[in-house]
């Protein structure tokens, strides 16, 4: 048996999604830049692709710019923005991001950008009041993530946009983890990133919407594709992939019932606490931690079983450094070395008290191992309720 419990790391590409890809690798298989008939005709899918894509968003077919996933859409969105205003070296973002929001604006701060990391609650929320008190006539943009790659807590982007509307300042979402899963207002947005694989599409494509008037360069040179601002040979196959992608079932209401049932069964075992917010939480994640054990261990034992887990942002996972985003909100060493992320899709429906079980006896066999045992871990929860 194969659980896959991973989602937020990478989804599997949708059967019918996979067939739409592999006509488009072995049969219109042309360049959309070419003249003749085959390129020709790929070049049609693609704007099809492109228009179907800007319906489902709601925008404009020239809002949407195509990249190669998350990491190069958040790129070009803090580097094409810094590269056209350069003007304003003040960039707002929270202390939560993905590292392609974080190392990106390191690198910035490199070339003399200065940057606020605003602060998370216990829950994973960033703090309105704080954006809206460092924004200031410097401020170029304000990023922060829709949902955490980690935690799963859904940020207020809403309110967000209209502060930084009404301060004429660019707001950019990272839209990655929740796009085709949690509705997406764009009134107060400028720039939103996403990436195919993470909802049933390929890996290697994904876009940039782009409001129409936001002042923005390249940070690539070639061939122009993309109206001049992401060139290269567009990946037809993948675009394609994307734009079916976006009629694949979730599951939704069924998938949060066994999310809410195997939290609800976690949370019996000694030691267990949830990290981030249940009420503004996606609807298919659980990140739990277990006093006193190791995480990575406890992903090992559930594998041997078939079940498919991570112990963080899988992003990040082959560094094994401790999760900046459960240090962000507050949560204790000996909780966070023992963490779990659990992203849920299909194949938890009708496995989850087996999901449930694993876990309890793996826990239940490293802590027979673990120095830290049930004496202290009772105190620890006893001081908690102190």
């Amino acid at each position: 048996m194969k659980i896959y419990l991973d989602n937020s790391a990478t989804t599997k590409v949708d059967s019918e999604v996979a067939k739409k890809v592999q006509e488009f690798f072995v049969e219109k298989y042309g360049n959309a830049s070419s003249l003749y008939s085959i390129g020709c005709e790929a070049g049609k899918e693609l704007t099809k692709a492109r228009e179907k894509i800007s319906k489902f968003v709601g925008c404009d077919v020239s809002e949407i710019v195509f990249t190669s996933g998350g990491t190069e859409s958040n790129n070009l969105a803090l580097r094409g923005l810094a590269k056209t205003n350069p003007h304003k070296k003040h960039i707002i973002t929270s202390a939560i991001e993905h590292p392609s929001i974080l190392e990106t604006c390191k690198d910035l701060e490199k070339s003399g950008y200065k940057v606020d990391y605003v602060r998370v609650s216990s829950e994973g929320i960033v703090d309105i009041k704080e954006i809206k008190e460092k924004i200031s006539e410097n401020t170029l943009v304000v990023s922060i993530m829709y949902v955490n790659s980690e935690i799963g807590t859904i940020q207020p982007i809403e309110k967000i946009g209209a502060i930084c509307k009404k301060a004429k300042v660019y707001f950019h979402t990272d839209a990655v983890q929740g796009f085709a899963k949690v509705e997406l207002d764009i009134k107060n947005i400028d720039l939103f990133s996403v990436s195919g694989h993470k909802f049933h599409a390929p890996k290697g494509v994904g876009f940039l919407y782009i409001k129409k008037g936001t002042n923005i360069s390249a940070i690539m040179t070639g061939g122009g594709q993309e109206n001049g601002l992401r060139s290269g040979t567009e990946n037809v196959p993948g675009i394609i992939g994307l734009a079916a992608a976006l009629e694949v079932n979730n599951n939704e209401s069924e998938i949060k019932k066994s999310r809410d049932k195997i939290i609800e069964e976690l949370l019996k075992i000694p030691g267990a606490h949830i990290n981030g917010s249940i009420d503004n939480r996606v609807y298919h994640n659980i990140n739990i931690s277990f006093y006193g054990i190791e995480g990575e261990s406890l992903m090992l034992m559930l594998d041997k079983n078939g079940i498919c887990v991570s112990t963080g942002s899988a992003c990040a996972s082959t560094k094994l450094k401790e999760s900046y985003v459960l240090k962000a909100i507050g949560v204790e060493d000996l909780y966070i070395h023992g963490s779990l992320r659990l992203t849920l899709g299909d194949d938890i429906i009708g496995n989850e008290d087996y999901v449930v079980e694993n876990i309890r006896e793996s826990v239940e066999k490293l802590r027979e191992i673990s120095p830290f045992k049930f004496e202290e871990i009772d105190k620890e929860v006893e001081n908690e309720k102190r």
